[in-house]
């Protein structure tokens, strides 16, 4: 079957399979520069990409025609807010809505495609800072909430394709930055975040995801009150097979790795994030359509 963001999975139809791989919580996970630093707040706007029309099985490019799912073109657009009341407690609410085409085959052998556009599920989450003064380690905890659509078009999209997963999960995570240099101007982070999915409906449990994030960014440059930061990042995502009637174990399920160069320009109190992420190592289980390459373009204004 297809899959949405954060889903993996499908229904087997007999002689038919529908299969691909997402795992867009890649996109929940990145640098330092979304780590509270001080008390205070910050809004910010994000925007991800990807266009999955490479059908993947184990290690490899396979054969397209062993997937009657043949594209699923993602816009992420997601707003959010993040306060800290104190240095060591804070929240943060992170909006999401994605515009998606989705081109498959049907039962007949007949090429069949739907655009839609739908509110994503919500994620609320706490967040602690105070292992330390500058707040350089943290945890974060909450819920997805079932807000986006699941249930689009049943005929022709399945509940792996869905915006929505129709699932409440618990959220866990955690990170950290730290000096490489004495002179401070080169700096690592690493950050993770756990999704486990608890309430379901309809038959259909997405798999447990996790994202992992660590890089390094380089603040040396500043001309005039700009400060340019070249980042480099590795990414890494696990998800588990989903379970269900609804879903399709055997095509849901993966391990990736992705290398993910970017850049950040900071001008006080805006932040403007973007880089691009590129697979090295993808490992699915049965048939799946993936991208070959991701983008993300980040802005934040701190208050």
């Amino acid at each position: 079957m297809k899959t949405g963001c954060g889903l993996l999975a499908g229904m087997l139809a007999p002689g038919v399979v529908h299969a691909c791989a997402c795992g867009c919580g890649v996109f929940d996970v990145g640098t330092s520069s979304m780590f509270p630093q001080s008390e205070g707040g910050m809004a910010y706007f994000s925007y991800a990409y990807q266009d999955q029309f490479r059908n993947w099985n184990g290690t490899s490019q396979a054969s397209a025609a062993n997937n009657d799912d043949k594209e699923i073109r993602t816009d992420f657009f997601s707003t959010g807010i993040q306060y800290m009341f104190n240095s060591s407690w804070g929240a943060q609410l992170q909006v999401p809505f994605a515009y998606r085409y989705f081109k498959t085959a049907d039962n007949a052998g007949n090429t069949v495609s739907t655009t839609w556009g739908s509110l994503g599920d919500l994620r609320i989450e706490g967040i602690y800072t105070g292992f330390s003064p500058d707040q350089s380690t943290g945890v974060t905890f909450g819920f997805k909430l079932p807000t986006g659509n699941d249930n689009y078009n049943p005929s022709v999209v399945d509940r792996d394709t869905q915006i929505g997963t129709g699932s409440t999960d618990i959220l866990l995570g955690g990170f950290h930055r730290g000096n490489l240099t004495v002179d401070e101007k080169w700096d690592w982070f690493a950050q993770t975040e756990l999704d486990v999915p608890v309430l379901i409906q309809a038959g259909y449990r997405p798999g447990v995801e996790l994202d992992s994030a660590a890089g390094i960014d380089y603040k040396g440059w500043a001309p005039g009150r700009m400060r340019i930061s070249p980042v480099m990042q590795a990414i890494f995502s696990y998800r588990s097979s989903d379970s269900g009637d609804a879903s399709d174990s055997e095509n849901s399920g993966y391990e990736r790795l992705l290398l993910s160069p970017g850049v950040e320009f900071h001008i006080h109190p805006v932040k403007i994030y973007a880089d691009v992420e590129l697979p090295v190592f993808q490992n699915v289980n049965g048939n799946q359509l993936v991208a070959p390459v991701l983008f993300k373009v980040n802005l934040s204004y701190m208050f």
